[in-house]
C-alpha cells in the first residue's frame, strides 16, 4: 500500500474516534477533539491526492478508497449532526442521495471504460460541505447559549442548505454530462 493510500486509510480509521467524541458529552473537551479529528481527516483528503499525483501513485484502488473515505467522512458527520438535532434530515438526505447517485453513475460509466473525475462543481460542493461541517463543529466547541446559540443555529442551517443546493447543482451537472451512458432500455 503506497503512502497516498495509507493517508486515505487514516481518514477511515479516524471515523469511529470522531463519532465517539462528537456524540459523547462526558469526556472533557470532546467537541474540541471531534473538531480536531475531523479537521485532520479533511486535511488527509487534500494531502493524499497531492501525494498520489506528485509521486505518480494514482491507482484504481486509491481512487475507489479516496471516494469511499470522503463519502464516509461527510455522511458520518451529517448523520451525527441529525442525531444531535443540529441540522435537519432533509438537506442531509439531499447530500447523501446525490453521493449514491454519483457513485452509481460512476459504476455505470466504468462498465463502458469511462472514468468520471471530480469536476469543479463537485470539488466546490465538497470543499463547501467540509468547511460547513468544520464551522458547525467549531460552534459546538463554543457552547453558546441564549441569543448567540439561536444565531449560530440559523447559521448552521444556512450552511447545510447552501451545501445541499450546491449538491443538487453538481449532481445535476454530472447527470447531464453522463446521461448518455445510462442504458434505461434494459
Amino acid at each position: 500500500m503506497n503512502l497516498a493510500n495509507k493517508l486515505t486509510m487514516s481518514r477511515i480509521i479516524l471515523l469511529p474516534f470522531f463519532v465517539f467524541f462528537l456524540l459523547t458529552d462526558f469526556v472533557p473537551f470532546s467537541p474540541v477533539i471531534a473538531l480536531i479529528l475531523f479537521a485532520v481527516a479533511s486535511l488527509t483528503d487534500a494531502l493524499d491526492g497531492y501525494v498520489a499525483r506528485s509521486r505518480n501513485m494514482v491507482t484504481v484502488f486509491g481512487n475507489f478508497l479516496d471516494t469511499l473515505a470522503d463519502k464516509a467522512l461527510v455522511t458520518t458527520a451529517l448523520v451525527c449532526f441529525c442525531e444531535l438535532g443540529i441540522v435537519g434530515a432533509v438537506p442531509v438526505l439531499i447530500i447523501v442521495i446525490r453521493e449514491f447517485m454519483v457513485m452509481g453513475l460512476r459504476l455505470v460509466t466504468a462498465e463502458k471504460a469511462v472514468i468520471i473525475s471530480a469536476g469543479m462543481p463537485g470539488k466546490l460542493k465538497a470543499a463547501f460541505t467540509m468547511a460547513a461541517i468544520i464551522v458547525i463543529l467549531f460552534v459546538r466547541c463554543l457552547n453558546l447559549t441564549g441569543e448567540a446559540a439561536v444565531i449560530a443555529g440559523i447559521a448552521e442551517q444556512s450552511l447545510i442548505w447552501v451545501a445541499a443546493v450546491l449538491t443538487i447543482i453538481s449532481g445535476g451537472l454530472y447527470l447531464k454530462a453522463y446521461w448518455g451512458y445510462i442504458d434505461y432500455k434494459g
